[in-house]
């Protein structure tokens, strides 16, 4: 049975085998040793070759792509053998949950346990901690009223009604000038007037 094999990327190529493994906490890696294929080294030389002077070594080189691909599935798998037992070393096995883990971020070396099953206390009292400050954080805010000077029972307008510029208060409007007030007054006779209309509804007099 081959162990370690659950968390990793295989990198190699015609040129020969390399994989790289994974923390299955945090996914640090490690990239094993890169092992040279004698085949596809060989089937590289004799295409270089064949570029050049074609005929028989051109199809000597494709020759050896066939052989390569019929003897690659043992040398795939040796490869993969050498670079699970290397790369074995560099991690460290947990017995409660069968993961494998980095040693320099989650491994609990007092505990012999990773760090998912086995947490560093002084690392978590830190979170926790921080953990709480923020959420204090929180509940302070809440009890400090934020908006004291906001008076809801105003119309509030993000626009002003007569050019359609954006607004941030007040009571007339910095692009236009006008009003921000959703409806005034007549001028002449005091009735109430929207405020987009251009003339009072109860004595026609113009807006000024």
């Amino acid at each position: 049975m081959l162990q370690f094999t659950r968390n990793y990327t295989d990198r190699s190529n015609d040129q020969g085998f390399q994989f790289e493994f994974y923390c299955d906490k945090c996914s640090n890696g490690h990239m094993s040793a890169f092992e040279g294929s004698a085949l596809g080294m060989a089937s590289s030389f004799l295409k270089a070759a064949g570029s050049f002077f074609g005929g028989a070594l051109s199809r000597a080189a494709y020759a050896g792509d066939h052989v390569k691909d019929a003897l690659r599935g043992k040398a795939w798998d040796d490869a993969y053998g050498n670079a699970v037992n290397e790369a074995k070393k560099h991690f460290k096995h947990c017995t409660r949950c069968g993961h494998w883990v980095c040693p320099q971020s989650c491994w609990n070396e007092q505990r012999g346990l990773c760090e998912a099953c086995a947490p560093n206390l002084a690392e978590e009292a830190a979170h926790i901690q921080s953990k709480v400050a923020v959420e204090q954080t929180w509940d302070k805010a809440r009890k400090v009223d934020q908006v004291e000077n906001l008076d809801m029972k105003a119309q509030r307008m993000a626009a002003c009604p007569h050019c359609n510029a954006s607004i941030e208060g007040g009571k007339f409007c910095p692009e236009c000038g006008k009003p921000l007030a959703a409806k005034s007054s007549c001028g002449k006779c005091g009735a109430e007037m929207a405020a987009k209309a251009k003339f009072c509804p109860e004595c026609g007099t113009a807006r000024g």
